[in-house]
């Protein structure tokens, strides 16, 4: 997908809010200056460039995805950007249930529209749990399976009538098609809540955003 594109597209789609959302969910997870952090499912990297900017210069940012093609993008949108902080990010190849990482080693976790797309949700916020440090935080962006008949329908009508038409203008109808079908089967926020603390999580909160058509998991070890 080309990250310009998409990156207009969203704002488009989104009226620029999903600027905001990655901003909420990176801040939920509480990281600091001179952290080590981690970004899964990363695609072309926006949330691990605003994770970046929390840890700065002294901190470390890991993105993780299982798409060479999207870590190629993130990588160059990183070598053409002049924010010297971005170059604390090291791009890596990888499955989200099964990281290359040791028990207890990041400081907080960000997971933008990634979970919905895991075979393995268990499995995935296992290993997220494992490699947090105690007391730390994943936070989990998502779209929003609402309980709501109402929101889920404009939900329904928004991707048929809006998101995908305007998608394929762009030239990006196959990358939107799929969101009707993978939010039906996505879990309701009740049902990430309980999922993250069958994985291992001392707690875990679920925020509707947006007039919950958006969702944000906030789990902490």
């Amino acid at each position: 997908m080309n990250a310009g594109r998409s990156l207009a597209l969203n704002d488009l789609l989104s009226l620029g809010q999903h600027r905001i959302w990655k901003r909420m969910a990176v801040s939920w997870t509480g990281a600091k200056i001179g952290d080590n952090v981690l970004d899964l499912c990363c695609g072309s990297g926006d949330l691990a460039f605003l994770l970046s900017e929390k840890v700065g210069s002294s901190g470390k940012v890991t993105g993780v995805d299982f798409s060479k093609e999207q870590l190629l993008i993130a990588s160059s949108r990183q070598q053409l950007s002049p924010k010297e902080c971005y170059q604390n990010i090291e791009w890596l190849e990888g499955d989200a249930t099964d990281l290359p990482f040791s028990d207890c080693n990041f400081d907080a976790i960000t997971m933008g529209y990634g979970l919905r797309n895991v075979i393995d949700k268990l499995k995935a916020m296992q290993e997220m749990c494992r490699i947090l440090k105690p007391g730390a935080k994943a936070s989990v962006l998502d779209f929003n399976k609402s309980t709501q008949p109402f929101v889920a329908s404009f939900q329904e009508w928004m991707i048929d009538n809006v998101v995908v038409p305007v998608a394929s203008a762009y030239g990006l109808a196959k990358e939107y098609e799929y969101l009707k079908s993978s939010i039906r089967e996505f879990l309701t926020g009740k049902e990430l809540e309980e999922l993250a603390l069958e994985a291992g999580f001392s707690t875990a909160k679920h925020y509707e955003i947006s007039g919950g058509l958006m969702g944000n998991l906030v789990a902490t070890r």
